[in-house]
């Protein structure tokens, strides 16, 4: 199993990173070169305590499909999602928001983190997947969605 953590900072209140953080709409955007589209479940709109939502997306050249619920929620501070079926042997997200200022300017601001655990399939072959692709791939697919998380809510917020 791996495990990495990602921070970023948002200059956005708390509320406002964690609802846009819940929002299907933005996923799919921010996971556009996969292709990424939810379809069944929860298919729009903000996802919430119980929700299940199955993602169809585009990597490595093969369609996968998983099927995550929201398992943990405490609005505006927290929520975790877990893959109920999909491509993994285990899959789970851990979101925080943090209130903070920016340092530079002292505008209110979130520490958003993200804390992703998975392990692939497949026994040994999938400890090496992990190793040699899967670990770099998915932090990067986080990098990418908070980046766009960022943009959005900065560009909307201003």
């Amino acid at each position: 199993m791996f495990c990495f953590e990602v921070a970023t900072l948002v200059l956005a209140p708390p509320s406002v990173v964690f609802d846009t953080s819940l929002s299907v709409e933005l996923h799919t955007s921010s996971m556009r070169d996969s292709r990424e589209q939810a379809v069944a479940g929860v298919t729009s709109g903000r996802l919430s305590l119980g929700d299940q939502v199955t993602w169809r997306a585009r990597h490595f050249g093969f369609t996968w499909h998983m099927t995550s619920t929201i398992s943990a929620y405490v609005r505006p501070s927290y929520f975790v999602d877990e893959q109920v079926s999909g491509p993994f042997r285990y899959w789970r997200h851990a979101h925080t928001f943090e209130s903070t200022r920016d340092g530079e300017s002292g505008v209110e601001a979130t520490l958003m983190k993200d804390i992703v655990e998975f392990a692939a399939p497949a026994g040994p072959l999938g400890v090496l997947a992990e190793a040699l692709v899967l670990r770099r791939y998915m932090t990067k697919l986080i990098l990418l969605r908070n980046a766009h998380i960022k943009q959005t809510i900065e560009t909307t917020v201003r």
